[in-house]
Parts: C-alpha cells; structure tokens; sequence
C-alpha cells in the first residue's frame, strides 16, 4: 500500500474546494506519478491511478513484451503478459503493478507540493469559466485593498480589480465598502489565475443599471439604442419603445423620478439626460442637445456632420459646461457637431453675400445660389471646379460656369480679397463655436 486513507482526504478537500472529485483524484494521481519518477527515474514509463475498491493509489510500469529478455525493467515475456492479459501479443506494452514494498513510502513532500499546484490551477480554471461566462454582469464585492489607485475587490472566491480608468472621479470608496461595478474584462493572463476587471466608469454600466431598475427595459419592451457619459458628472442613454403605448422616457425615468433617481444615487450623483431615440439622425441629433432649443440642422453629409444653428441666448445651454453637452451628444449619435449662433450665421451670410455680390453682373439669387452651394466668396468662385458650378440654379451650362468664374478670377487678379472688401481695416475673424469630442473646448475658425 502506498498511501491508504486517500478517500477521505479526497472528499474533504472536494467539499472544501467545491471541486469535482475528478479534479482531486487527478491531481493526486499525476502528484504520486511526479513522486515516483522522482524516485526510480524519468526513463521508465509509470502511470499512476487511484483505486477506489482499495482506497489507495497503484502505480503500473509499462513494459514490452518480448520473446526473450534483454532488460528485466523495461521488458516481459509473452507467457507473462499472458497471465495479465490474456489478449496480449508479441510486440504491445503492457502496464505491469510495481510491488510497493521495493521502494516503501513516495517522498510525501514532493506528493503535497504537486496536489497544491495542480488543485491551484484547477482552481484558477474553475474561476475562469465561471466569471467568462459572466462577462457583461453588475458584480458585487467588498473593496480590500488598494494598489497604485487600483481599487482590489474581494468577490469571495476570487479577487477583481478596477483600475483607476475605469473609476468613477472623485467618487469616495474606502477599505470595506460593499461595491459594485461591470465585468468588463476577464483576462486569463495571470500566475495568480484569471484577472478580473471591473468598471464603473463605462456607459456599459450605466446601461445595465436601467436593465436592473425598469422593469419595461428587461422584458424587452423599452430599448436602450445607447448611452455616453462623462463619469460623475453627465451622461446621455438614448431609449425607444416598441409598444406605442408605453413612452420610453416615462418609463426610464418613473414616478416622480424614482427609477433614474436609483440609477442617480448609484453613479453618486451624475446627472442623466434619457434621450427619445429617432431613425432620423437629426432629429435624434436635436433630440440629444435637449433642452437646448434648435433653429435649424444642416447636414454634410460627406463630413459626417452637422451644423446646428441655436438662438443667441442658446449657445451656453447648447454647448453646456466645459463642452459637456455637446460632446456628450457627439458621443451618443456619432456625428461631429458645430454650434453655431443664429447672429453669426447673419454675419457669414451677408458676408458671403458682399463678397459674392463683388463679382459683375451677379444677382441676389444667384449669390444665395451659390452660398447654398459652398461657395462663401468670391476667391471660392475663383479656385472652384466648373461641374460644381454648373450644379448652381442658373450656371448650369458650362459657359456660364465658365464666365461666373472668369469674372471672379478677374477680382483676385486685381488684388481683392474678401477681407478687404467687407471690412477694409481690419480682417475679421468669423465666431463660430466648434466644440471638438476630445476637449470640449470652443474654438475661433
């Protein structure tokens, strides 16, 4: 007997681990079989299992059968393997039961060294499958730890980790807090075993808390199309209902508020705008500057953007504090966006229009004609392709186009220029306000 009593030691250590049983004996196995090369040599082919009847574990040397021996360790006899198995032919290898009391107890120390490794990474993979398979769930832990800012989760059998990106600003966790976050990550990378990384930064989060706190969202009726946000500050999630009769909106935001107050209080305290969702972009565009009020949206189409054109007194809602608004906006519907002033939009067109109206014998119409058409001056009409001119109500032959450009061309010849025209001391600077997503920032162009 090598090791008897190993039942019971595998079935406390199953119901410790909350392992199969399979897990432990294979480890036990490949632990005794590390143990015994260790002792007779890695040249021998041993295989090790565990018999259950004799509650011990038998260790078998593989040999060749053969017609005459030349090496009693590596070879038997035909008449031999016969009374093993009585199938066996010349040639096979069969696995013969090495006699326990040749070599006595298996060093017990290599054994538990290789149990605990094996068991570990039994574990490790355990957990692996378990959170894989959670990816893209809230999960809940006491906050342990904290490492270089990164915020240590204990989730009882195993640890996470949210990392100082995926942190919520300024937000106040402290060692023993009860946090909850979005499995982000599962990474299975580490000696430790799989790295688990959380966030509470991700609008992902902010998606999955409305999935938990309305019911209309989880039983599929309501539909979040998507969600920005600038953690612990202001976020935008856009929602659509597929019943008529159900307002997505209502029901995100609950009676007098409660719903997304829940939602509010867990993000401590960042502010949520629920957006109507439109197939139409610019309506979900305008939908998404709310409560800013728009004038007017002109698309580019080519540019993927839009320029939205908001009262005087507008633009500060519009943009909102340090750009938060409009980048927010930019996020959730994609499109690049330029606010712009209903004053400056009058300063450019009569700009455009002076400028235009400088070259000889042009209208009032074809002027407007030709601003609709991107042409904001004359040195545009100048440097301009002849087929986008012929594209202009009224140019759309090609010696038309050929004249309007002519006569622009003369302008600049001449030394004119638009600046100069609309305002001879000094070159005016056109104010538009272009808020770009990586800085919030207001620029002059």
């Amino acid at each position: 007997m090598l090791h008897q009593g190993l039942g019971r030691i595998i079935e406390q250590v199953a119901k410790d681990r909350g392992m199969d049983k399979k897990i432990i004996i294979s480890a036990l196995e490949e632990a005794f079989l590390t143990a015994a090369k260790k002792k007779f040599g890695l040249t021998k082919e041993i295989e090790a299992h565990f018999n259950e009847e004799i509650d011990d574990i038998e260790l078998f040397q593989f040999k060749v059968v053969v017609e005459k021996i030349a090496d009693e360790a590596m070879e038997i006899t035909l008449s031999e393997a016969k009374k093993l198995d009585p199938e066996v032919v010349m040639g096979d290898s069969i696995g013969v039961k090495m006699d326990a009391k040749k070599f006595g107890r298996i060093d017990a120390q290599t054994i538990k060294q290789v149990i605990v490794q094996k068991v570990a990474e039994a574990e490790k993979d355990i957990i692996y499958k378990e959170y894989i398979g959670r990816k893209g769930e809230i999960i809940s832990g006491i906050a342990r730890r904290f490492e270089r800012g990164n915020i240590i989760v204990d989730l009882g059998k195993t640890e996470a980790i949210i990392p100082i990106r995926e942190q919520i600003p300024g937000e106040n966790i402290r060692a023993g807090d009860r946090v909850q976050a979005y499995l982000l990550e599962v990474q299975d990378v580490t000696s430790k075993g799989p790295q688990l990384v959380l966030s509470r930064s991700t609008p992902l989060y902010l998606i999955k808390l409305f999935e938990l706190e309305v019911p209309e969202v989880s039983e599929g009726i309501v539909i979040i199309k998507g969600a920005s946000r600038e953690p612990g500050f202001r976020s935008k999630i856009s929602v659509t209902s597929k019943d008529p009769d159900v307002d997505a909106v209502g029901a995100c935001v609950g009676i007098k508020g409660s719903r997304v107050q829940n939602v509010v209080q867990e993000l401590r305290g960042e502010k949520i705008d629920i957006v109507p969702w439109s197939d139409n972009d610019m309506q979900f565009v305008v939908n998404s500057l709310a409560p800013a009020e728009i004038s007017k949206v002109i698309i580019d189409d080519i540019n993927h953007s839009m320029e939205v054109i908001v009262p005087d007194d507008q633009l500060s809602l519009a943009i909102g504090k340090k750009g938060q608004n409009v980048r927010l906006a930019m996020q959730i519907s994609g499109w690049k966006l330029d606010i712009i002033t209903e004053s400056k939009i009058l300063e450019r067109t009569n700009r455009a229009k002076k400028s235009l109206m400088a070259i000889p014998k042009m209208t009032d119409t074809l002027a407007m004609g030709l601003y609709q058409h991107g042409f904001d001056t004359f040195e545009d009409v100048a440097k301009g392709e002849i087929k986008d001119l012929r594209l202009v109500p009224g140019v759309e032959t090609e010696e038309k186009a050929q004249l309007i450009k002519q006569d622009a061309q003369s302008l600049v010849n001449q030394g004119l220029t638009t600046d100069k025209l609309v305002n001879p001391r000094e070159v005016p600077a056109e104010a538009k306000a272009v808020v770009t997503p990586e800085t919030g920032d207001n620029e002059k162009s």
